[in-house]
C-alpha cells in the first residue's frame, strides 16, 4: 500500500504527461468512470457534501485502523475530482489524512482550472474527508 505522499507524486507525474487541460479533464472523467459504485444505501442526505455545486456523496468506514472512503457524484467532472481524492486518502491512517497537505492539487493545476463554485466544492470535499478522519481518530484513541 502506497503512502499519501507517494500517491500524490504519482498523480503529479500522471498529469504531467498531458499537454493541455482538455486532456487532463478527459483523464479526470476516466477516473470518475473507474470510481467503484457506492452502495445505494450510502447515497443519503447525511452523506451529501455541503458546499458543492453538484451532488457529491461521501461515505467512510474504518477498516483495520484505516479510513476507507466511497463516493459518487451526479456530475462527471466532480466525480473525477472525488475519485482523485479517494485515490489519495482512502486506505490511510486517520493521522496521515489529518496531517496531509494537498499541494498536489496546485501542482497539477487543478484549482486554477475550476470554476469558483467547483473550487469551493473541492475544498468542501477535502474538509469532509479530513472530518471523517478526525472522527475515526477519536474512536481509535
Amino acid at each position: 500500500m502506497s503512502n499519501l505522499k507517494q500517491i500524490q507524486e504519482e498523480i503529479v507525474d500522471e498529469f504531467a504527461l498531458f499537454d493541455d487541460w482538455m486532456q487532463r479533464y478527459e483523464y479526470m472523467i476516466e477516473l470518475g468512470k473507474s470510481l467503484p459504485i457506492i452502495d445505494a444505501s450510502k447515497k443519503t442526505d447525511n452523506n451529501i457534501i455541503k458546499g458543492c455545486q453538484s451532488r457529491v456523496w461521501l461515505h467512510a468506514d474504518l477498516n483495520e485502523d484505516k479510513v476507507v472512503y466511497s463516493a459518487d457524484s451526479d456530475a462527471i467532472i466532480t466525480k473525477g475530482i472525488i475519485a482523485l481524492l479517494i485515490r489519495v486518502f482512502s486506505n490511510q491512517h486517520p493521522d496521515d489524512i489529518i496531517g496531509a497537505d494537498t499541494k498536489f492539487i496546485d501542482e497539477i493545476g487543478l484549482k486554477e482550472h475550476l470554476s469558483p463554485t467547483r473550487a469551493n466544492g473541492l475544498v468542501s470535499m477535502i474538509n469532509q474527508i479530513k472530518n471523517y478522519a478526525i472522527v475515526y481518530k477519536t474512536q481509535l484513541s
